[in-house]
């Protein structure tokens, strides 16, 4: 009787070290195909810094030296829009101060003591890229221009801008004062979700009032109005930053940021923008990609097994929903399109709901183009010693039958 009890016991201690497998495992899986590739494409840009970015994604199509800190030049005039823009009533008046009257470099041409409407001032500021509609607008904020560049550096912060510094609302030329040309496109896109910033950019020409004055402002914007779909944003030009473009454009369901840094000349930057322009539009499409995310994971749940430590349970999982699978895809290399799915090959209880156990991710040659989590939709207990003990009898009824 004591060998048949110390027998039992032997059994229970191995099969409590035991993992329970389901099945057998399965390393990631790879859905690829490929085409033959006979497309080819050169595009030279001679400004220092560009990038491209298609804006519901904010992927980047195109760039040149776009992560380097460099100087920015009136372009920095979209931050001071867009903080004025949401935080005043645009009917509100501003009284011009002596200090913003004889602000230097591109200006509206105001004076100490008019009154003008911020709506006139943010046409000055983003049209005619007035210094002077800078500094005023910038003193009506915060007090004066070094407060209003702390509230510059929140916004930028706030936004997702991780290599830019501002120390001025109009961009003229200061050691401590640069971005990126990446950034700098993320802060467009982000200020042209507002309407009124959107409309304003694209305005090309527009009649304002300065004190009892009409004034006729023209859009510094070389492309707007030229380019077909194109649709703002701001020019600038120091002479440490070069001459500098931001131009947003859209076609068909295609819509971008093209930003150009560092340009020797008007022309250049000119020809630099739309160089890329052409180039986007002529061989990216949006594809809606959620057909390869669904295929993908259907054909891998039918293959993949899990290796379940200390649990009875079966594995529930699914991937994270987007709203948005449509994303750009270069069409030269469409044929190259693949998913990938990683997932953890043992699962050790217990198992919260909801715990990321995989990656799905959606790949065009080496580019992650978007990944998505694999999560359980369903918690996995641990097995406790009730389970252990049902199963043992079992085991034990089985063993003595035969």
């Amino acid at each position: 009787m004591k060998l048949k009890k110390l027998f039992f016991i032997m059994m229970i201690c191995i099969f409590l070290n035991r993992p329970i497998a389901f099945a057998e495992t399965e390393k990631e899986n790879i859905f690829c195909w490929e085409m033959k590739d006979n497309i080819s494409c050169e595009l030279e840009i001679f400004s220092k810094h560009c990038i491209c970015i298609e804006r519901t994604t904010e992927q980047t199509l195109f760039e040149k030296d776009a992560y380097s800190p460099c100087a920015m030049a009136s372009t920095t005039k979209i931050l001071t829009g867009i903080i004025v823009i949401e935080n005043c009533n645009l009917n509100d008046e501003v009284i011009i101060s002596p200090n913003a009257a004889s602000t230097g470099g591109s200006t509206l041409g105001i004076f100490a003591g008019q009154k003008i409407t911020i709506e006139n001032l943010l046409y000055g500021l983003l049209l005619r890229s007035g210094n002077d509609a800078a500094v005023a607008l910038a003193e009506h904020i915060s007090g004066s221009v070094e407060i209003f560049s702390e509230c510059m550096n929140q916004k930028a912060k706030a936004i997702g801008l991780k290599n830019s510094h501002f120390i001025t609302p109009h961009g003229l030329d200061q050691e401590e004062h640069y971005t990126t040309a990446y950034d700098l496109a993320l802060l467009t896109n982000y200020a042209l979700k507002n309407p009124t910033f959107l409309n304003i950019v694209g305005t090309k020409q527009i009649t304002i009032q300065i004190g009892n004055d009409n004034r006729i402002l023209n859009n510094t914007n070389e492309l707007l109005g030229i380019v077909d779909g194109v649709y703002g944003v701001k020019t600038g030009f120091t002479g440490n930053a070069g001459r500098c473009l931001v131009t947003a454009c859209k076609r068909n369901d295609l819509d971008i940021i093209v930003v150009v840094l560092g340009a020797d000349s008007k022309k250049m930057r000119a020809k630099d923008s739309q160089k890329v322009i052409e180039y986007v539009f002529q061989n990216f499409l949006m594809v809606d990609t959620e057909k390869e995310i669904v295929n993908s994971f259907q054909s891998f749940q039918k293959h993949k097994t899990f290796e379940v430590c200390k649990s009875l349970n079966n594995v529930e999982y699914d991937y994270e929903n987007v709203t948005n699978y449509i994303c750009p895809i270069d069409k030269r290399k469409i044929a190259k399109l693949r998913t990938s799915i990683y997932c953890l090959e043992k699962l050790d209880a217990p198992l919260k709901q909801d715990i990321i156990i995989g990656k799905i991710r959606l790949i065009c040659e080496d580019k992650i183009l978007y990944e998505l989590n694999i999560y359980l939709n369903k918690k996995i207990n641990r097995i406790d010693w009730k389970n252990y003990l049902v199963i043992f009898v079992k085991k034990y009824i089985t063993f003595y039958k035969i």
